[in-house]
């Protein structure tokens, strides 16, 4: 697992990213953001995706574009991902993009090490992940979601679930006592993904520092 850092070493707060080639062309101008819209210290961990659609993936699934389907590879990348967040006195969140974003998500059901999660226009859509939601428990205090306005306009009859997915995700989380936001962006899956990304650290940061005022 390849692994890069952002930000001061020393910082309390440790945000964790998985990230593939085109985030991690994009990850400088996300720290510079998070760090203008929060105003706080913070250490930046992104974790090297070697296989987008296995090592993300809760479970397997038919492809829902092109030929490449999904695996069942998100247990392993989690518990490397632990093996990260272990330090005593940090505080950690988990956060990315599109299938990024729902592994994040997914992970906050399985493990209470992260504290938010940073779920930006995340894969909601992914069969069977909306019944996982309503039959299991998160186990982290707040959830940032975010969508393109564009992105259920679609074609993909799987794909344009999203919009009413992440709604009903909105919904269901904020029912069972977990603060959760969900901010509408302008224009489709691919505008901005960094900027979309930091946008969602940085909520989660500012809810704590609000927080303990």
């Amino acid at each position: 697992m390849t692994t890069y850092e952002y930000g001061s070493p020393d910082a309390a707060t440790v945000l964790l990213q998985p990230v593939d080639d085109h985030d991690l062309s994009m990850i400088e101008g996300e720290v510079a953001a998070i760090r203008e819209l929060a105003g706080s210290d913070f250490r930046l961990i992104a974790v090297k995706v070697d296989s987008w659609n296995k090592d993300l993936s809760p479970w397997e699934a038919p492809a829902v574009f092109g030929d490449e389907e999904f695996g069942n590879g998100a247990d392993g990348f989690l518990a490397m991902i632990l093996k990260m967040a272990g330090e005593q006195g940090k505080t950690y969140y988990i956060g990315g993009y599109s299938l990024a974003g729902l592994f994040a998500l997914w992970a906050a059901y399985q493990t209470d090490v992260f504290a938010g999660v940073a779920a930006a226009s995340p894969s909601i859509w992914f069969p069977g992940f909306a019944e996982f939601m309503r039959e299991n428990e998160i186990r982290c205090r707040a959830v940032y979601l975010s969508l393109g306005d564009r992105e259920e306009r679609t074609r993909n009859p799987v794909m344009a679930t999203v919009g009413d997915r992440i709604r009903d995700a909105q919904a269901l989380l904020n029912e069972n006592g977990t603060e959760c936001v969900l901010e509408w962006n302008k224009g489709n899956h691919f505008k901005q993904p960094d900027q979309r990304t930091a946008k969602a650290f940085a909520w989660l940061i500012n809810r704590a520092k609000a927080e303990h005022l």
